[in-house]
């Protein structure tokens, strides 16, 4: 029985009441005090109410003695249990020794009996020391529990500044998958968003629509700025593994061995500077969903066999591990390289491309589509009107058969950067054809060597041929080899190097 005793803020007034409750020999389990409050409750359920209230009646300032349904204490904590219920990760309360205090209902689904969790020391079910849970300050590391990954969130409990337990969170590497796949991109890409209603458009969509169904590898080809990406996002969205992580990956922007660990992640103490705890891959994180590699034609010889492995089976370790994990993922693949070739010259692994190219998009270039251009151009120029804060203008007649009649070596990329431009540096409501022929003249750099170095007085000195001559080579392949690490491989020259040409140019 529990009973709530309301008095008046007096002296000496709680010894009274429990000095009565002694004289009966009315055995209390628990008592809580605050101002002008008594709680009680009984041990023993005969004790009759009425009794203890006409007991009650002797005591001076006692304004009404009711019974109640839970102590105060008791309700904070059934209601904080009920809170913690509702959250879907495992929560688990640990004191300085390691050992469990409390876990959620999350906790307790991952076992069928709780009391094999409850009361034991964490260390039984983790694949780490307890002093690397037990730190001052929060934060979160790879984890094994119960032999499942999760990422650990860790909060220290603190006493006087001490150390006195913590509180975990392990989050589901698909769960974490899905917060990166968020941050990658936060616009949702669907099919519609492939703007454009040329033949070979439409035929691009069918195929999207046709393979989101399909459980297989599909290889994308097309020039830099066609959008590989965009569809790889809409093949994904539209497939059975929408609502799961898609992770997307340049592997010409690595170099192999951090290549090599972002995808299949790294154990605790792989190398010197490892995190402790190790850290999970892409692989391990977009399980259920779907990965994508993009330029993967830039993977290292060594990385091409591993990634053959992993195809074969799904099943990898991480570097420097032992164990053997599993993922269900989708691949996406893409290059704008000529693979082919790049087959026939030995760069590219056969048996690798025939696994990944189970089904093929190819993305057809802009020049190829330029009926598309006007949808293109009006989509890119509501944008950035929305992005400079400034009335979406209108586009001329003759800026829009400027547009057509450009080859657009960047494709769909570039007429996005070019219109970007115009509409920031353009307060007119229309875009004129100078408008446009300024914008071109400024982001196409080939037409303008062009015209240098047919002028007679372009030309002062040995210098400034060569200079020119560099300029318009690597403008010519930056956009066939958008890495500094593919083109001073085109051009068998130092990475360093070409990547110091191009600044020196001005080319990004």
């Amino acid at each position: 029985m529990r009973i709530e005793i309301k008095s008046t803020d007096r002296l000496g007034i709680t010894q009274e009441i429990l000095a009565i409750f002694s004289q009966h020999s009315w055995d209390v389990k628990a008592i809580e005090v605050v101002t002008k409050y008594t709680y009680v409750n009984f041990e023993r359920s005969y004790i009759l109410f009425t009794e203890i209230q006409s007991s009650l009646e002797a005591v001076e300032g006692i304004v009404h003695c009711r019974e109640i349904e839970l102590l105060p204490t008791e309700s904070r904590e059934n209601h904080l249990k009920t809170l913690l219920n509702r959250l879907p990760d495992p929560i688990l309360d640990i004191d300085e020794q390691g050992f469990i205090i409390a876990i959620n209902r999350a906790t307790e689904n991952l076992v069928s009996d709780s009391s094999i969790i409850k009361g034991q020391n964490i260390t039984q079910f983790i694949d780490q020391e307890v002093n690397s849970l037990l730190v001052d300050k929060t934060c979160s590391l790879a984890l094994e529990f119960l032999n499942k990954s999760y990422i650990a969130d860790i909060s220290p409990v603190l006493i006087d500044d001490k150390i006195s337990g913590a509180v975990i969170i392990l989050r589901a590497m698909d769960s974490v998958g899905r917060q990166i796949a968020m941050m990658q991109s936060r616009e949702e890409q669907e099919i519609t968003n492939i703007i454009g209603n040329s033949a070979k458009i439409r035929v691009l969509n069918q195929q999207t629509l046709r393979y989101a169904e399909l459980e297989l590898p599909v290889f994308i080809s097309g020039e830099t700025g066609t959008g590989k990406e965009l569809v790889a996002r809409a093949l994904h969205n539209a497939g059975k593994r929408s609502k799961a992580p898609f992770l997307a990956i340049n592997c010409s922007a690595l170099p192999e061995h951090l290549l090599e660990s972002e995808l299949f992640g790294y154990a605790s103490g792989a190398f010197t500077g490892a995190q402790k705890g190790g850290k999970p891959g892409l692989f391990e994180l977009a399980n259920g969903g779907t990965i994508f590699l993009d330029e993967v034609a830039e993977m290292s010889v060594y990385l091409q066999a591993k990634l053959l492995r992993f195809l074969q089976d799904f099943s990898y370790r991480r570097v420097g591990g032992i164990t053997e994990l599993q993922a269900d993922v989708r691949i996406i693949s893409a290059t704008h390289q000529n693979l082919p070739q790049l087959l026939e010259n030995k760069r590219f692994r056969e048996d690798l491309f025939y696994r990944l190219n189970v089904l093929n998009l190819v993305l057809p270039p802009l020049r190829e589509r330029s009926e598309d251009i006007s949808l293109l151009a009006k989509a890119f120029i509501e944008n950035a009107a929305i992005q400079v804060n400034q009335p979406t203008p209108i586009i001329s007649e003759q800026a829009m058969v400027v547009l057509k009649n450009h080859r657009w070596p960047g494709n769909v990329r570039e007429l996005q950067n070019v219109l970007f431009r115009v509409v920031a540096l353009t307060p007119a409501d229309v875009i004129q054809q100078e408008d446009i022929l300024l914008a071109l003249a400024q982001f196409d750099a080939r037409e303008e060597v062009g015209v240098d170095i047919q002028a007679a007085d372009a030309v002062k000195d040995w210098s400034a041929a060569q200079a020119i001559f560099e300029k318009s080579l690597l403008t010519e392949l930056y956009p066939q080899y958008p890495s500094t690490r593919s083109l001073a491989k085109r051009l068998k020259v130092s990475h360093n190097k070409i990547a110091m040409k191009l600044r020196e140019h001005g080319i990004s």
